[in-house]
């Protein structure tokens, strides 16, 4: 008997099985460059990851003495109090200025290799999530050995912590594809990333902020981030609602703003890079 000839696939579950394709692909991409880039920011270094320890836990101390000892402080908590303010910050500015340049670093692959674009800047910000997650854990550590104890309010952290996240890359998505073209935005950013140290509440609290500046404080993610984590970490209690829907806003804003604007743009990369 003669095998009944093929016949041609086509039609909606066609079509469902090349999206799965894609997503698996993608998928796949994302995680092998994350990886990637984690493994080259370490290589050669005899610390490794442990750069992602030293760095907070220095800085802390530093803060910690100028404003207990040269400022007296009656704040017991500080140390802790300065950390919560220090990783959100530390995540923000290198992630972020990793995702601005991720494009153009990544030229050689952005040219050979057919992958949707976002993927790359997208990439460079998650793979900054894993000396996140070392510093949050230092973070929780202080906490504790300050004579925090866990609570319900924690399980906010994963929703402040994924908002942020996606605030970053939004951004990246934005500033990555002005770089391709204007090669400048990477020092823009680095000095607007000087500026914000100074912006967020990393070595004073919201109290200090003058009322009428309070409330566009709070449009700031990065600040918000930082009052959110003291009101569940220090203080055991919900962040302020209005804050979370604040931060929930502009974060996810800036990444459908981001997406746009990289749509717009990455058809002409291959010209620029």
């Amino acid at each position: 008997m003669c095998p009944k000839p093929l016949q041609p696939v086509s039609g909606k579950g066609f079509r469902l099985r090349q999206i799965n394709m894609w997503r698996g692909d993608t998928l796949f991409l994302l995680e092998n460059l994350v990886l990637k880039d984690f493994k080259i920011r370490y290589r050669n270094m005899s610390l490794g990851v442990l750069w992602s320890l030293l760095n907070p836990i220095v800085m802390m101390g530093v803060l910690t003495f100028i404003f207990t000892k040269v400022f007296p402080n009656p704040n017991k908590q500080f140390p802790v109090f300065i950390l919560c303010g220090l990783v959100p910050y530390s995540f923000f500015t290198l992630a972020w200025s990793t995702g601005t340049t991720s494009i153009v670093d990544s030229a050689h692959l952005v040219k050979r290799v057919p992958l949707p674009r976002e993927v790359v800047p997208v990439a460079s910000v998650l793979s900054n999530c894993l000396h996140l997650f070392i510093q949050f854990l230092l973070l929780l550590f202080c906490v504790v050995a300050f004579g925090g104890t866990p609570n319900t309010q924690w399980f906010w952290l994963p929703l402040v912590w994924t908002l942020e996240i996606i605030f970053v890359c939004g951004l990246s998505l934005i500033t990555s594809t002005i770089n391709v073209y204007i090669r400048d935005t990477r020092y823009i950013v680095e000095s607007i990333n000087t500026v914000l140290f100074w912006l967020v509440p990393i070595f004073y609290s919201f109290e200090n902020v003058p009322a009428r500046f309070s409330e566009l404080y709070q449009f700031n993610p990065i600040a918000a981030m930082v009052l959110c984590l003291r009101n569940i970490l220090l203080k055991a209690i919900a962040p302020p609602t209005p804050t979370v829907w604040k931060l929930a806003s502009v974060s996810v804003g800036t990444l459908l703003l981001g997406l746009v604007i990289f749509h717009k743009g990455k058809d002409a990369f291959y010209e620029h890079i």
